[in-house]
């Protein structure tokens, strides 16, 4: 078994790590360091090497019965990466913005206020309410029959969002739901459903403020 300690210096991934810093190592180097030891006929190396090409091969299938599998690495070494990955994601996420309201919402699409024509977007968040991702779905006068639920939750569902909040503006400067604004948003809602996607919100955009469907009880 070859643990950290025992090999060559210029060999050693936490020398390497004081000596150029922690962006220099390879994703084997810094699961090396997790794993600290290797085991009888496999040692740290090549047991990292292993992990490495797991995550490589489907990252988002990674748990721990998965790496479990991979012989040599236990319940202790496997729970390690797993709380390690899961820590860091935390701390990626909190750095991205929150939406709390439809002011919020608002102020993340102002620049749509100014634009001539009519933008469907569709924000995605995580289960703290954190932005995923935002997407433009369809430029165009809306109607229910060119919003289709698929485009709309194609992206959530890769995203593995916990919910939505659709968006629209509105050129003109009214702030009123229009017939078309109100049966897509109770399209949508009906689908998120199915999907187990919330619709949080439906917001409409102007140069005048916005009109928020959940404030309004309507969803």
């Amino acid at each position: 078994m070859t643990a950290l300690r025992d090999l060559h210096k210029h060999d050693k991934p936490r020398e390497k790590l004081v000596a150029k810093g922690v962006e220099a190592l390879k994703n084997e180097e810094l699961l090396a360091i997790l794993l600290g030891s290797g085991i009888q006929g496999k040692d740290v190396r090549k047991l990292a090497k292993e992990i490495v090409a797991m995550l490589d091969k489907d990252f988002e299938a990674l748990s721990l019965n998965a790496l479990c599998d991979i012989h040599g690495l236990g319940i202790a070494k496997a729970s390690q990466i797993l709380a390690s990955i899961e820590l860091s994601k935390r701390y990626l996420i909190r750095s991205n913005k929150r939406i709390t309201d439809a002011k919020d919402v608002y102020d993340e699409l102002k620049s749509f206020t100014t634009k001539t024509q009519e933008y469907f977007l569709v924000i995605t968040l995580d289960g703290a309410s954190h932005i995923i991702n935002t997407r433009t779905v369809f430029i165009g006068t809306l109607n229910q029959s060119l919003v289709h639920p698929r485009e709309v939750f194609a992206d959530a569902i890769a995203d593995r969002a916990a919910g939505i909040i659709i968006a629209h503006n509105h050129p003109s400067g009214t702030l009123e739901a229009s017939r078309a604004d109100i049966s897509i948003t109770q399209r949508l809602k009906e689908v998120s459903k199915l999907v187990g996607i919330e619709l949080l919100d439906h917001v409409i955009l102007s140069r005048h403020g916005y009109y928020s469907f959940s404030d309004e009880g309507l969803l």
